[in-house]
């Protein structure tokens, strides 16, 4: 009889504990989770290895872009979705050559605008879609366009001409404004020609072209 007890004694406790183990791993939505978790920060680890490579970035986001092209020439159909793509890839651009503030809100309520004189203080043009945002927004309008492209539900029957009249319209009507708003308050959202100021002297041929002549 002792022998018996001892023995239901041992299994309770061992099924107890064994409970006890199944509590401490959490539920089965805790694991999926964690799993997404794990995977999110891995991918977004591998987002920023790739940020200092632009030219590369570019590359394989042309590459896509590519293979969408390529893909719709040959169905011959999912203009619709081509059409929302580009409309996308518009909104885009300008927030890419926008400031991060508009000089019309600083005009409004005389804040710091940007420099229109040599004499005024140098302040970096600050985009209002950083450059990794506005590639990493683009690939993935791709990727996603790229996948509808396998729904028959979004090869809508349309005219591709007339969208593709109506989005060069609005093309060029939106960089029209995006310009004059750049030439009005004098900003230039690239830097390529541009000074850069490194601290270093310049060269002994640097110099001597900027002496004035006799």
């Amino acid at each position: 009889m002792d022998t018996g007890a001892a023995g239901v004694g041992l299994a309770a406790s061992s099924s107890s504990s064994s409970a006890e183990d199944l509590s401490s791993r959490g539920s089965p939505l805790d694991a999926v989770q964690a799993w997404s978790f794990g995977v999110s920060r891995r991918y977004q680890h591998l987002l920023d290895k790739t940020t200092p490579h632009v030219l590369h970035r570019w590359l394989a986001t042309l590459g896509v872009a590519l293979v969408y092209v390529l893909r719709v020439y040959f169905v011959q159909g999912f203009y619709v979705v081509s059409y929302g793509l580009g409309i996308y890839l518009l909104n885009l651009l300008i927030g890419f050559l926008s400031p991060q503030v508009d000089p019309e809100i600083h005009d409004l309520s005389d804040g710091p605008g940007l420099p229109t004189r040599g004499s005024d203080e140098f302040r970096p043009f600050v985009r209002r879609l950083p450059e990794f945002k506005f590639w990493y927004s683009i690939t993935k309008a791709f990727c996603i366009a790229f996948v509808m492209t396998f729904f028959s539900a979004f090869d809508v029957p349309v005219f591709w001409p007339i969208l593709l009249f109506y989005w060069l319209v609005l093309f060029v009507l939106t960089m029209r404004r995006q310009i004059v708003h750049m030439i009005k308050y004098k900003y230039v959202p690239f830097s390529i020609g541009k000074q850069r100021y490194d601290g270093k002297k310049a060269s002994a041929s640097e110099t001597t072209t900027l002496l004035p002549r006799d």
